[in-house]
């Protein structure tokens, strides 16, 4: 069972040697990608909630 698990951990070693981490500058671009895209889903999820709960109250 040991060997198993000192087998395991070395592999992980191994494949997170082979990743491709980005670089400073890729990772500030994907930051401010997904803080974007975020902010636009926001907005746009509360405008559909102010739609849907001023179509309630008039239907109500």
């Amino acid at each position: 069972m040991r060997e198993k698990i000192i087998g395991f951990f070395d592999d992980v070693v191994k494949e997170m040697k082979k990743v491709t981490w980005p670089t400073k500058d890729e990772l500030k671009d994907f930051t401010i990608v997904v803080l974007i895209a975020t902010l636009i889903m926001a907005v746009f999820i509360y405008g559909v909630d102010t739609i849907v709960n001023l179509a309630l109250r008039y239907i109500l």
